[in-house]
Parts: C-alpha cells; sequence; structure tokens
C-alpha cells in the first residue's frame, strides 16, 4: 500500500520545482494521451444503491459488456419501449 502524500512532500517538490536555474525552463511533462475510443463521447455517471449496483454487476456478467455498452443497451431499449408506448396513445 502506497504512502498518502503530505502537505510537507508536496511542499518539498514545490521548492525543487523553484530551484530552477535562472533562464532555464522547467521540462513539462508530457500531456495524458487521450483515449481514441472516448473521442467525441460524452461521460454520463450516477449514484446508485448497492442493490442497483448489483443489479449492474450481474447484468454485465451474463450479458458480456461493460459499463458503458451496458447503459447505451438499458437506453436504447427505454427510448425504444416510450417510443412505441406513445404512438399507440398509452401516454
Amino acid at each position: 500500500m502506497s504512502k498518502k502524500p503530505t502537505a510537507g512532500s508536496f511542499l518539498d517538490k514545490m521548492k525543487r520545482h523553484d530551484q530552477t536555474p535562472q533562464g532555464e525552463e522547467p521540462t513539462p511533462s508530457a500531456p495524458k494521451p487521450v483515449s481514441k475510443t472516448r473521442i467525441g463521447l460524452k461521460h454520463i455517471g450516477g449514484y446508485l444503491d448497492a442493490d442497483t449496483v448489483e443489479k449492474v454487476a450481474i447484468l454485465r456478467a451474463r450479458l458480456r459488456l461493460d459499463n458503458s455498452q451496458l447503459i447505451k443497451k438499458a437506453i436504447e431499449e427505454l427510448f425504444e419501449r416510450e417510443n412505441a408506448a406513445r404512438k399507440f396513445g398509452d401516454r
């Protein structure tokens, strides 16, 4: 288990950063690579109770889907059901 960062370790890192020689630029850290599979996608999250989380886990295992695929499938099925209900006057 790794140690939690402390205020002291943060300040020590800041001091080392401030000790960069005059005129010399610090080396920038490389930007985090963006997953190409997530480009153009929007993250939607939610807070769920334990029973719902368990259902999600069971469905993921049974259907062999990841969370994103499972949520997409659920939204598509609900959307289709709601559209059918509207067409037949149930709503």
